[in-house]
């Protein structure tokens, strides 16, 4: 729920704030029913009305009234049903839909700009197409990079890598890290391509960005390249025992052993695949763990297995885990992942898993707020103009 909570928060405020500014250009006592000397309320008064007098604000001041309100409806109706909508299921346990750029961690990073010169002025002339195995670098893991040189119409540009060095990016004044020189070369396509592997390197104990700045030529100039990844020497837990899995309130949940060596917060996250190979749900475990072994439990909702039509078996793969650290750089310290497959269910049908939407105390307080704010605002609508029709509402009948 932390995840999108805060944006649901930030769009009711924004929205109130907005329409209290809307507000402001009303008459200041338009809102405000008068009362007379004898407690008898007067009805609503406007600027200038003298007391007792019945006075209806000008056709295009009213027509600006109710746009607003109707704004208002609009506004709440939205935020109710956005957040009904997209608290239906946990937080841990969303469809990959939502999360397309997470299905495939793995994948290298391919990219394609124009190439830079060592005064960082760009070549539109010629393009540099690069890969980077990954990002994120646990302790002993290696990353492969790759570029090669093309012009406009896609054809290869002649290319040499003549130099390459990593190294660890430090804050200022602080001691400066090894450079490592890294090995480039042509894979017999035009590409030049190179590993690096920390641990094997004077940045094994390296904590943090190590960039790696590539010099080539290509077509005759020359070129700077800069590849970076977040390097974490440290494990803080590893994996312990096979896999399994169980039915617990109605969801398929895939438990995974982990020997915690420091205890504290983890995140870790494993892709969903159904029967058809395809890339179904995101699973996530966010809890503090403490020291030993502890199960992680990776859970696929029921009601999203009954709404996505999940074809089973589900297939559980690519797991990643890291330790958060809070106020530092970097903030995780990675654990090993797991790629590919991890683990197959043995489950083939949805007898026995729930329908039912996800609930919780925080999910109903916040529904209830909202469909507060909802019912005020339709209420206000219908009681300035009771002969208009209300607008109708995205999610279902206001109550």
């Amino acid at each position: 729920m932390k995840r999108w909570l805060p944006l649901v928060m930030v769009v009711a405020l924004l929205g109130l704030i907005a329409w209290l500014a809307l507000r402001g250009g009303e008459q200041p006592a338009a809102a405000v029913a008068a009362t007379a000397p004898g407690g008898a309320p007067q009805g609503p008064q406007f600027f200038g009305q003298v007391a007792g007098q019945q006075q209806a604000a000008p056709p295009g001041d009213r027509a600006q009234q109710r746009r607003q309100l109707v704004e208002y409806v609009e506004l709440t109706d939205h935020t109710y049903c956005s957040y009904r909508e997209g608290s239906t299921y946990p937080p841990g346990s969303q469809p990959m839909s939502r999360n397309p750029d997470q299905a495939y961690p793995n994948r290298p990073v391919l990219e394609s700009n124009p190439m830079r010169g060592e005064d960082r002025r760009s070549n539109p002339d010629i393009l540099l197409q690069t890969s980077q195995s990954r990002v994120y670098l646990a302790a002993g893991e290696s990353v492969a990079f790759s570029l090669r040189a093309v012009d406009p119409t896609g054809a290869a540009v002649p290319l040499v890598v003549t130099r390459a060095l990593a190294a660890g990016i430090v804050n200022t004044g602080a001691r400066g890290t090894p450079q490592v020189s890294l090995a480039f070369a042509e894979d017999g396509t035009g590409a030049f391509a190179g590993v690096l592997t920390p641990g094997q390197t004077g940045l094994a104990s390296f904590d943090g960005t190590i960039r790696t700045e590539v010099r080539y030529t290509a077509g005759g100039k020359n070129g700077v390249l800069i590849f970076d990844v977040i390097h974490s020497p440290q494990v803080p837990a590893v994996w312990a025992g096979p896999p399994r899995e169980a039915m617990e309130d109605g969801a398929l949940v895939f438990v995974l052993r982990a020997d915690v060596r420091k205890p504290g917060r983890y995140i870790v996250t494993g892709r969903i695949d159904d029967a058809q190979g395809r890339p179904f749900a995101l699973a996530t475990f966010n809890e503090v763990l403490g020291p030993g072994p502890n199960d992680i439990k990776l859970a696929v909702f029921g009601k999203l297995m009954h709404d996505g039509k999940a074809a089973l078996p589900l297939r559980l793969r690519d797991v990643d885990g890291y330790l958060l650290k809070e106020n530092t750089d970097p903030d995780r310290e990675l654990m090993p992942r797991l790629e590919g497959n991890v683990l197959t269910s043995r489950k083939r049908s949805l007898e026995g898993v729930s329908e039912a939407e996800w609930d919780s105390e925080e999910r109903q307080r916040h529904l209830l707020e909202f469909a507060k704010d909802r019912k005020g605002a339709f209420e206000a609508l219908k009681k300035f103009d009771p002969t208009q029709p209300l607008p109708p509402s995205a999610c279902g009948p206001v109550q």
